[in-house]
Order: structure tokens, then sequence, then C-alpha cells
């Protein structure tokens, strides 16, 4: 392992790292947000409303970090977000993550649009795999999109919900974001600093969204993508969606009562409470601070998992004690990715289950079972 990544003591110095190696363009990609980027940085400062009330002498010689999503043990109560076209930061791409996954005994959940394709990540790992959908206007697509994850044996379906359009991510177009990266004086000058992740660049295969279409490059479907994206969607779709998967299903990008109501309703086993990380409409509200409201009107009903600026342990104690059932990320393992493929990732996935570990027993909780809302204070 690089001894950078080796020595890094939190995510934030994995995010250190990975602006230092990733191309600009790339390091935005993954570190940006919609507008001026409020909701991203609130994301995870709104786990600083809430506090921990520890216990003491509660025995935590022996600490279980295990739980279950929809059916499946999993090692630990978080798991790797879908992202999509994830060898642009590293050639190790969706490889790396999915691995990394596996040996820590949780779920990878694949995105539609990922630069390596279902069938390979299938084959890659033995561990439980999910596989996210965007809404596409083109149901033909969808329904072969489906069948093919079903034959390769994903056991969930996440629909992703809050991107009817793009948001308005001002990095991008500021770092002129292309793939591959468009050649003038500034790109010039940005692969300069970025020497490391341009040579993988040039010397791995070209980039292609393999789900999609895997004889054409990234770049010529920038605008399929943005007209297949459907804004018209609604729950009589989702209905039908569910329909044609037949199994567990995840919705993600929920932060009304309303619609959570809705979703379990329609069929939904999960709801996933995510604004996109801030990508989308700026100045939504922070997943953690809908979340007891959401718990609470699902009850027993679906799942929920909370998805959104986790960065510590805590915040993933927060989110237990607060109802949810587990939590999801994308950008702590980005960050490690792009510092250094699956050593990277490695670090990332290992930093929360050390400091999980560790945190437990400070709580006084021996399992995820036991961690309630009474371990929780209120807001200051």
């Amino acid at each position: 392992m690089n001894k950078a990544i080796e020595n890094a003591q939190n995510i934030h110095d994995l995010r250190a790292l990975a602006r230092k190696r990733a191309y600009k363009m790339v390091f935005d990609y993954i570190d940006g947000g919609a507008d001026d980027e409020k909701t991203l940085k609130h994301n995870s400062t709104a786990f600083d409303e809430y506090r921990l009330a520890y216990k003491v002498l509660a025995g935590v010689d022996k600490i279980d970090m295990s739980t279950s999503l929809l059916g499946t043990k999993i090692d630990v109560p978080f798991f790797c977000s879908p992202s999509a076209g994830n060898r642009l930061f590293h050639t190790a791409g969706e490889n790396a993550v999915a691995k990394a996954a596996g040996k820590i005994g949780t779920i990878y959940s694949l995105s539609t649009l990922s630069s390596v394709s279902i069938e390979d990540i299938a084959a890659l790992t033995d561990g439980p795999k999910w596989f996210q959908l965007y809404v596409w206007k083109d149901r033909a697509l969808v329904k072969e999109m489906i069948n093919r994850a079903k034959a390769a044996g994903y056991t969930a379906l996440i629909l992703t919900v809050d991107l009817p359009v793009h948001g308005n991510r001002e990095r991008d177009p500021k770092n002129g974001f292309t793939i591959p990266p468009t050649i003038g004086v500034k790109q010039i000058w940005e692969a300069i600093k970025s020497p490391a992740w341009v040579w993988d660049y040039l010397t791995g295969e070209p980039i292609k969204y393999a789900n999609i279409n895997s004889d054409l490059e990234a770049t010529s479907l920038i605008d399929f993508i943005g007209a297949q994206l459907h804004a018209g969607f609604t729950w009589d779709d989702a209905e039908w969606l569910l329909g044609e998967w037949n199994g567990p299903a995840v919705i993600k990008g929920v932060v009304r009562t309303d619609d959570a109501r809705r979703a379990v309703k329609t069929g939904f086993n999960a709801v996933t409470i995510s604004n996109h990380g801030g990508r989308q409409l700026d100045h939504s509200p922070a997943p953690i601070e809908v979340l007891e409201d959401i718990v609470q009107t699902v009850g027993s009903d679906a799942e929920v998992i909370l998805d959104g600026g986790v960065r510590r342990a805590t915040d993933i104690l927060k989110a237990l004690a607060l109802g949810a059932k587990a939590v999801s990320f994308a950008r702590p393992y980005l960050y490690g990715l792009a510092a250094g493929g699956e050593a990277g990732v490695d670090k990332a996935l290992d930093l929360f289950i050390t400091s999980l570990k560790r945190d437990m027993a400070l709580l006084g909780a021996r399992s995820i079972n036991e961690i309630d809302q009474s371990f929780i204070c209120g807001k200051r």
C-alpha cells in the first residue's frame, strides 16, 4: 500500500490525497455539488446538531457490527452507494470497489452508468450485489437492464428518483469537464500537475458506459444520456418497473414523509433518504434532518437507509440511533479510489470499520441491535 494512503487517519486525509493525485476536472466531479454547494456542506455539518449520550460499564469487550438489509446479512452497517464511471477516477474503477466491498462482507451497488459491465462485476465477487437504475424514457432499455441484472444474480434493485434533470454543478463547466478531457492550455497545465492520473488514463482502456453500449466511447453517449433522463416519470411508472423487476427494491432520493409513504404503498421494500449528495437541488434538507420523521412514517413496512454526508463512524452511530437500518456513501470510497485504486478504497472502508468498532465500545453498545434513540440526547 502507498505509504501516504497507509498513514491516512480519516476520510479528509484521503480527500487531500485524491486532490493531489487526480486531474482537477476529475477531483471536482467527485467533490462538487450544485449551485452554491450549500446542501453539499450541510449534509455533513447537520450531523453536528446531534449528540451521543454514551453508557458506561456496559461490558463492551466484544463488538458485533453485523446487521441485515432486505434479508441479506452484512458484516457492517454500511455499504457503497452506486456511482457512475469509476474508471474515470482510477483505472481500477468499479472492480476495485466491488472487491473491497466483498472483502468486508457488505453490499456493492452497481450504477447503470458504470464503466464496467453488469456481468463482469457479477463474475468478480460472490458478495451481495444490488443494481441501480436511472429513469430512462426507453422502456426496452430499462427491461433489458433489469433482465441482465437478474440473470447475473443481483438481488435488489435501486431506483434513483432525484435526477429528473441534471443539477447545476458549476465546477464541471468551469473545468471544461468532458470525457476524455479536451486539449487546451488549461487542460495541459492540469495534466502536468497530475502525472500519475494522466499516465493511467493514457495507458488504460477507453472509458465507456459499459451497460448501455460497450462499442461506443462515453463521449458519444453524453447527449444520449441527457435525452434519456425521463422527467415525466411518475409513481405509475415506478409501479410498472417494480412489476418488471419482481424482487426486493429500494427507492433512492426521498426527503419527504409523504413520498416515503407513497413509496411503501407502491411496493418498495426500502427507502434511501438522499439528496444525491447535494448535486441536484441546492438547499435541500440534509438526510439526517428528515431521518427520524421518515422512520416514524414508514414504521415496520420498509427499511430506511441514510445516504449523504457520512464522513465519520459517529455519523453512522447517529443515523442508526435515529432509526436507520444502515447508511450508504459514495464520496468516501471515491476519494480512496482516486487516491490509490483498490488500496485506497480498502483504506476508506477500513477507516470506518476501525472507528466504528472503537466508537461502539465508547458508546456502550455491544451490537448494532442495541443502538437506539436513547443514545441521542437531542439537538444542541
